[in-house]
């Protein structure tokens, strides 16, 4: 007997204690669920294939569970949006319950129509959530974008590309001997996963400072939270400049989100008027490897910003440079890096490659080479053919035959501001950087940077002032 009644004490003790966890559901109109956002922005996004999938969050604050008693997509555009609510997909949600003082996950992704249009086009729909009789809504929001799908192709009579639709390469685009591929203003090529450009022939790339040329990765919207697919590397391939290739241009080109960034091949040849590539006012960026490798093949870059490598940003190896008014500045975020920013080889006998041809030689003038790393593979330059005349650098050092009326040890002051994921190496006003130039020394490329502002002293790519501290 006394163990029974022990029993059903314990027994009234759990059911007491099972009353306290059950809180039941509220039914107060004034009891609604709050959201992580009221607009889920998922950018631009092709348009007849499916975006990468969205999240927000739903949370319940009050002291009692709450009961959705309806989720659903409204609006014209609602079939174009498809849901997932706490790890169930559909498109109509009932009696969805979330306990007090939690929250579940609500995921949207996207199929969206082509839209006739050569510019992005809006378009949106709302998620309602009907609670104790009241109605709540988040916006989704996309642009949707339609392009010009090219697969293996091989470029064999001179081509042009134009700046209506962008152009959505997969597999490769090989510009083939004989060919020029010219890209013009405003062009716009979005290479999928493992694309590339081989070129055979000549690319001519004619963006200006108004209508750049835009050459990046199919991937859009944001990996995790704010981290952008746009500052993620190994998108895609990067540029392959063959042998048989000279007399290219990239002009006003952003190229960014590569493997290995911008190849450049040659046989030795040391014209300097008739170099392999000609970088004028463009940025390399974003490269799960160099931004830059020209081995044996001469190079000419002015106003051009190198930066985010995983393994250094420029590396020349034989071939004959000019560089000027160029910033060099590595943070790249998701390695540690592996090289200096400005790397050389095949300088002299030490160094030789055995290719049999000519060593490395390079006029560096008004150029920036400063970021997180070291600056330079090698700081003692004494009879080789490098020369950097009136450039700021990270290194502590001192003037030679080699480095010549330079500025050591020096911060310049970008507006770059890493861990935020913000990127803009302009200048602020009292950077070391500003009216230091020796103008004399410039090419006359570099007459204007990239933003048209008209040079008037600043060292590196940007002449334009940066945004106001308080933006950022």
């Amino acid at each position: 007997m006394r163990i029974i009644r022990h029993f059903i004490f314990i027994l009234i003790i759990a059911v007491s204690m099972a009353s306290c966890i059950e809180d039941g559901f509220t039914t107060s109109p004034s009891d609604q669920p709050a959201f992580s956002t009221d607009t889920l922005k998922m950018g631009l996004l092709l348009t007849e294939e499916g975006s990468p999938t969205m999240r927000f969050t739903v949370y319940n604050r009050a002291s009692k569970g709450l009961s959705i008693s309806d989720i659903r997509l409204e609006g014209e555009n609602a079939g174009l949006f498809r849901l997932n609510v706490d790890g169930l997909s559909g498109t109509d949600f009932n009696n969805v319950e979330i306990r007090a003082n939690d929250s579940i996950f609500v995921m949207v992704d996207a199929l969206l129509p082509a839209t006739g249009s050569d510019l992005p086009v809006d378009i949106n729909a709302n998620i309602r959530f009907r609670t104790n009789g009241v109605d709540s809504h988040v916006t989704v929001s996309a642009q949707g974008q339609d392009v010009t799908r090219l697969r293996g192709i091989s470029i064999t009579s001179d081509t042009r590309f134009t700046p209506g639709k962008p152009y959505q390469i997969f597999d490769s685009l090989v510009v083939e001997p004989e060919a020029t591929l010219t890209l013009e203003a405003g062009t716009r090529l979005y290479f999928h996963d493992n694309a590339y450009m081989r070129i055979r022939g000549r690319l001519l790339c004619n963006g200006t400072a108004d209508a750049p040329v835009d050459m990046t990765g199919d991937r859009t919207g944001n990996v995790v939270g704010d981290i952008s697919f746009d500052i993620m590397s190994r998108q895609w391939g990067g540029l392959l400049f063959n042998e048989t290739s000279t007399g290219n241009l990239l002009s006003h080109a952003d190229i960014r989100n590569t493997w290995f960034g911008v190849i450049v091949s040659g046989d030795g040849s040391t014209d300097s008027d008739n170099p392999a590539l000609t970088l004028h006012n463009s940025r390399l960026h974003n490269s799960g490897d160099l931004v830059l490798l020209a081995d044996h093949a001469s190079i000419v870059a002015s106003g051009t910003e190198f930066a985010e490598g995983s393994n250094g940003l420029v590396l020349l190896n034989g071939g004959k440079h000019r560089l000027d008014h160029c910033t060099l500045a590595n943070y790249y975020l998701f390695t540690v890096i592996g090289g200096p920013a400005l790397q050389f080889g095949h300088l002299n006998a030490e160094s030789d490659d055995e290719s049999g041809l000519p060593y490395t030689s390079a006029e560096i003038t008004n150029t920036i080479i400063y970021g997180l790393g070291s600056d330079l593979s090698h700081g003692d330059l004494s009879g080789t053919e490098i020369y950097l005349r009136r450039c700021l650098l990270k290194s502590e050092g001192s003037d030679d035959d080699n480095f010549i009326d330079c500025i050591w040890d020096e911060d310049p002051l970008y507006y770059t501001i890493r861990e935020d994921y913000y990127f803009d190496y302009r200048l602020k006003d009292d950077s070391p950087a500003r009216g230091a130039a020796d103008e004399a020394m410039a090419l006359p490329l570099s007459a204007t940077d990239a933003y048209g502002t008209v040079r008037a002293g600043a060292l590196g790519a940007y002449e334009t002032a940066g945004p106001d501290d308080t933006e950022n």
